[in-house]
């Protein structure tokens, strides 16, 4: 069994290593109130449906994908292929009844790794402020076996 933490958030962030280095993207996150979890992959288009929605199974309360910027993948079409796979998690989240928003896909710009911690801190307190989450109120039972 699960139960919620109203101090930190579990976060599972899958990126693309030709574009950042995951050891930075792990350093100083605790901070934030953030157990982040770096699933560093040769290209954000492999974060296959699957492996996303198996994040939200071991209990993760979010998931990002962290993909390069639009026009430098290096698989050409990488980028594109993860956002129709956050975009298809995020609808399937909804129809089960966990609700949207649990699923975020960060493009990488000119800040780097800055901007990438900048955009975990809103996305950990929107997960916070989310009706559905066990944050918005008591402590509640997220998976029960």
């Amino acid at each position: 069994m699960y139960v919620a933490n109203k101090a930190r958030v579990k976060i599972d962030l899958f990126c693309c290593s030709s574009s950042l280095d995951p050891a930075e993207l792990s350093e100083g996150n605790g901070a934030q109130g953030i157990d982040l979890r770096v699933i560093p992959l040769p290209c954000s288009g492999k974060a296959d449906i699957l492996y996303l929605t198996k994040s939200f199974e071991t209990g993760a309360d979010g998931v990002a994908v962290v993909t390069c910027k639009k026009g430098d993948c290096r698989y050409i079409e990488g980028n594109l292929r993860a956002q129709k796979r956050v975009e298809a998690v995020d609808a399937l989240l909804e129809e089960i009844g966990l609700g949207r928003g649990r699923m975020v896909m960060i493009q990488l710009g000119e800040g780097g790794v800055k901007q990438v911690r900048k955009e975990l801190e809103d996305f950990r307190a929107r997960i916070k402020a989310s009706p559905r989450s066990a944050y918005a109120g008591d402590e509640m039972e997220l998976d029960k076996e």
